[in-house]
């Protein structure tokens, strides 16, 4: 059984965390996955010395909120990751930990330089954009363990446009001329990134949990079940 620890919560106007992470865990849970749910972020990367987990998944929106139009939501949630949380995330991929960015991953951590080259690509204020949720059709690439079996789709979602890519990637997916699903490694750890899962409707979406699932037994590595 592969181990996989969500860290999730934060700022939720339009996302609904709880909904979607439970989504996640039901559809990993069906490729031996065995998701636990933590919103105590520090506290949950601690644990990654005392527990073992094979996966750290990020589905969450935990930032500063710099930007203006945050102004009356920012006491409430702005959020920074302590030098000591940003440690044990590294060490944990470091050492071979497989980490799983879902959707709004790359705007988290945002005063953590480190972050955007992990992930491959973060959140840009100046022009990074979204339109609303809606009919977007997903091109899959092939040759990849990740996207074997899984064609071209069409899902409701929200598409990331114009972020800030800063290290090398493997791209695996995109819609609407973007990026969005594509891996990389990070010292011996290894990233899976998925920019999509707005909602529960999208990460149940058949062709999108088979690649969800996928991904993260990639990351996984060596522990995860054959398949």
């Amino acid at each position: 059984m592969v181990r996989n620890l969500i860290l999730s919560g934060g700022f939720q106007h339009v996302h609904d965390f709880a909904d979607t992470n439970g989504a996640l865990a039901a559809v990993l849970d069906a490729a031996g996955v065995e998701s636990e749910i933590s919103t105590e972020i520090e506290e949950a990367l601690e644990s990654l010395h005392t527990e073992r987990y094979d996966l750290v998944t990020v589905n969450m929106l935990r930032f500063r909120m710099e930007p203006e139009h945050y102004e009356s939501d920012r006491a409430e949630h702005a959020f920074s990751l302590s030098p000591r949380g940003c440690r044990h995330l590294v060490e944990f991929l470091e050492e071979g930990g497989g980490l799983v960015a879902l959707h709004t991953a790359s705007i988290c951590f945002d005063d953590w330089p480190e972050w955007g080259g992990i992930l491959g690509a973060r959140w840009d204020w100046e022009r990074s954009h979204h339109d609303p949720p809606g009919p977007t059709d997903v091109q899959v690439l092939g040759g990849h363990r990740v996207t074997a079996g899984v064609e071209d789709f069409s899902v409701v979602d929200e598409v990331y446009c114009d972020l800030n890519h800063i290290a090398p990637v493997e791209l695996l997916a995109t819609a609407k001329g973007q990026p969005v699903v594509w891996v990389r490694r990070h010292g011996a750890g290894r990233v899976f990134h998925d920019l999509l899962g707005h909602d529960r409707d999208s990460i149940e979406e058949p062709a999108h949990s088979r690649l969800l699932r996928q991904g993260a037994l990639w990351a996984a590595g060596p522990a995860a079940p054959p398949h």
